[in-house]
């Protein structure tokens, strides 16, 4: 069908936060002839007892579909008039509109208010003379010792121990029964944890303390206050708990063949050399990371703005994923912890997107060749290959904004004054 926007009444409510409620009616003679319409055309298809098929009078369509064709006709008529009235208003929403009231009567004017959000403006007056602090984050040798053991614990093999009482790191098995009145109660578990680890709540990690391999004891145990769920919090349950297997691991010393094992790397020397490398490159991205902070921090200061509830939610779902198989109470929970980060993230990326607008910084076709050819030069491909590797797994535009949003933090830390704290 085809609306005349001219025969529309149009009411535009703008509201908090970029939101907008539409309110829109449309005369009775539109409505009418779009009813007559669909009582024709059912009428046209219906086969019923005493009539031909095609054939069926309207009055008979009215009396016996009429709830019937008036959803239908609701549906075409404020779905057309939306998309007319949206039009003569040059609004483009950004999250899908709510019918929030409908008012309709036989052979009256059809009045319905839909809301919806639309995209935000940044106004930016401010962007520079700031004065942020770069903090100086040191590495030092006990920051690289840290990180060769953890290598050192990666790399371990367990090996397993017949004798002795269980310990804190050893990785244990075990067979867990649950008891009513001394007796079992269903079928035991098995169940493998490292000792210490926090894998299993306190009461059982500290009953196993006491087993030796091939100990079984009964035990009462208490679920701690901070327990998951909340409904089990304090309560006390008795356990039947068998060691059946015990191991600690062992940890590879540091020797040169310990490094060539790691990967490219000639002897000890090297791999130290690479952590304290990577480390030094961490504490760089750290430091520019509260640069960064700060900067957004002063530029949403000078140029406050609300960002649309829906742009929120959909940050909040993106970052949430999928929560189909989880507990809706603690996703809801989750769900509001987390908006105020959102929606903090969100204004982040509108002032870089503004920012980039106002200053023609956004990435060119030469610069995300440039960077095309050196991914394929760091990896041994042809840029062909990595620029339709990218394509495909929907990473162009994260590359493009990856180069749009280094060019903002450069031109937004030149407009500002950043200094280098002491260590």
């Amino acid at each position: 069908m085809a609306i005349d926007p001219s025969t529309l009444r149009i009411e535009l409510e703008e509201q908090e936060a970029w939101h907008r409620r539409l309110t829109v009616t449309v005369p009775a003679g539109t409505v009418q002839t779009e009813r007559n319409k669909i009582v024709q055309k059912l009428g046209g298809r219906l086969k019923l007892p005493g009539f031909r098929k095609g054939k069926v009078p309207a009055n008979v369509v009215e009396q016996r579909f009429g709830g019937t064709v008036d959803q239908e006709m609701l549906d075409k008529v404020i779905g057309e008039a939306y998309k007319v009235a949206l039009h003569a208003q040059e609004l483009q929403p950004i999250s899908e509109g709510q019918v929030e009231e409908v008012k309709y009567q036989p052979r009256e004017d059809l009045t319905f208010s839909i809301s919806f959000d639309v995209q935000p403006v940044v106004d930016l007056e401010r962007l520079g003379g700031f004065s942020v602090k770069r903090p100086k984050i040191e590495v030092v040798q006990e920051d690289v010792a840290r990180v060769l053991e953890r290598l050192r614990d990666q790399n371990g093999v367990w090996k397993p121990v017949e004798e002795g009482i269980a310990e804190d790191g050893n990785l244990v098995t075990l067979e867990i029964q649950r008891l009513e009145n001394s007796e079992p109660v269903g079928e035991a578990r098995p169940y493998e944890i490292v000792l210490g680890d926090g894998e299993a709540i306190p009461g059982v990690e500290e009953a196993i303390r006491t087993l030796a391999v091939g100990d079984t004891g009964d035990f009462t145990v208490t679920f701690p206050d901070d327990f998951s769920d909340e409904s089990r919090r304090g309560e006390k349950e008795h356990l039947r708990i068998t060691l059946q297997a015990r191991k600690t691991k062992e940890l590879p010393e540091l020797t040169d063949e310990f490094a060539t094992s790691m990967g490219d790397f000639e002897n000890l020397d090297a791999l130290t050399a690479r952590v304290r490398d990577d480390l030094d490159k961490e504490a760089r991205d750290q430091a520019e990371s509260v640069v960064k902070g700060q900067l957004v921090e002063n530029l949403l200061e000078a140029n406050p703005f609300q960002v649309p509830r829906s742009m929120t939610e959909r940050y909040v779902e993106s970052v949430l994923g999928d929560t189909s198989k989880l507990d809706p109470a603690l996703v809801a929970q989750t769900r509001e912890s987390i908006r105020p980060e959102a929606e903090q993230a969100v204004k982040r990326i509108l002032l870089i997107d503004r920012v980039a607008e106002l200053q023609g910084l956004r990435a060119s076709e030469d610069e995300v060749d440039d960077r095309v050819q050196e991914i394929a030069q760091k990896n041994g491909m042809k840029p062909g290959q990595v620029y339709s590797n990218l394509q495909k797994s929907g990473n162009l535009d994260a590359l493009e904004r990856e180069i749009t949003e280094k060019k903002v933090w450069t031109f937004l830390m030149e407009q500002s004054t950043v200094t280098e704290e002491s260590p």
